[in-house]
């Protein structure tokens, strides 16, 4: 098991507290795994490593980190559309997949402290698991972060810096001095231990469903879930448990869309936008660091870019909570892109979205 640069191909032991190659590159990870089957998942674990038989865990740290998170259900909201309700986690929101993953890594390679920048959810995950792993934390998040979720990571222990300006300024002066200070980087995006956690969305899916529906719907501003999901399919592919890959429709935010740009223009990269304002806050990437990348799956797998529009988000959050689902505005506004794609696009059945984030996190 290595890292390997994405951008120059150079590799280093997974053992390294350097966040990235030397060359600028983000590092991606090798190691191997047996195919997917459902044999090997072990069911009589409650929490995502009952998969770990495939994934990159060196050793049992996980057993004393673990805080139950996935196993969150899936259920029909309508005649065409399930939820997988991933708010229902130890700090309600998906972020624990790939928290509980790093940060046990963090702990077999003996790590002591980390820096993390977030919008909030990842920030409050790394947060919670550090505290469960005795490891010291500092996270830093944008003016504006909602104070539910400052809270949230402050009773974990955690030091909390809030950073004037946007969600891309405050990774950069977290990234300076993580670099500055030689403090371990367990930042969600950067760092690929946390999409092995992500990954476990589509296997719980496949677990529970005995299938994949037809279109998945995945908000992508950093693409944490979403090469996650990535991850899985191709992973369930190459299995032979799945003839082919789904249709994928990842979720952008109007207001801040750089992929929804780059495939209108055919770019290789995606732009620079400006962020306006928006209640999709986790979503609202200016900069996502794995651009490229993640271009590169949109391209081949010739994955949808559908934008939530932004007037609609609060309608959506208020029809989800009518029938029971209390979640905050960027998953609203996941629901509210699947209605905007019915809306141009025709009834579309047998779809799931994610339900991210409980809607107590986003009252501000």
């Amino acid at each position: 098991m290595e890292y390997q640069c994405s951008n120059c191909g150079k590799k280093a032991p997974i053992t390294t507290r350097k966040a990235k190659c030397s060359c600028g590159g983000l590092w991606q990870l090798n190691f191997q795994k047996p195919d997917f089957r459902l044999s090997a998942i072990d069911k009589d674990t409650w929490n995502i490593f009952r998969y770990r038989a495939f994934m990159p865990l060196l050793d049992d740290s996980w057993k004393t980190i673990s805080l139950g998170e996935g196993m969150t259900t899936v259920i029909p909201f309508d005649d065409d559309l399930s939820l997988k309700m991933d708010y229902c986690m130890p700090t309600l929101s998906f972020k624990d997949r790939g928290a509980a993953v790093l940060i046990s890594h963090c702990k077999s390679i003996g790590i002591d402290r980390v820096v993390q920048d977030s919008s909030g959810n990842a920030g409050n995950s790394v947060a919670a698991y550090c505290a469960k792993a005795g490891i010291a934390c500092d996270i830093y998040v944008p003016e504006g972060t909602s104070p539910q979720k400052v809270r949230m990571i402050q009773a974990h222990g955690a030091q909390v810096h809030i950073i004037p300006g946007t969600r891309d300024h405050c990774a950069d002066v977290c990234r300076e001095r993580a670099e500055r200070e030689n403090i371990y980087y367990a930042n969600h995006v950067y760092n690929p231990f946390f999409y092995e956690g992500t990954k476990t969305y589509l296997y719980e899916i496949y677990e529970q469903l005995h299938r994949i529906p037809a279109n998945l719907f995945v908000p992508l501003g950093n693409g944490t879930l979403f090469l996650g999901v990535i991850k899985a399919l191709e992973e369930l592919v190459e299995a032979g448990v799945l003839d082919e890959m789904p249709q994928i429709i990842a979720i952008q935010s109007e207001n801040c869309a750089p992929f929804a740009e780059a495939v209108k223009n055919h770019a290789d990269c995606p732009p620079k936008v400006q962020v306006r304002p928006t209640l999709a806050e986790g979503i609202a990437i200016g900069e996502p660091m794995r651009g490229k990348e993640i271009l590169q799956a949109i391209y081949r797998y010739h994955i949808q870019v559908i934008e939530a529009p932004e007037q609609k988000i609060l309608a959506a959050r208020e029809q989800l909570a009518q029938k029971g689902i209390y979640c905050e505005h960027t998953t609203a506004a996941n629901y509210a892109a699947y209605l905007h794609y019915c809306e141009l696009y025709g009834r579309t059945s047998d779809s799931i979205i994610p339900m991210c984030g409980a809607g107590l996190k986003s009252d501000h």
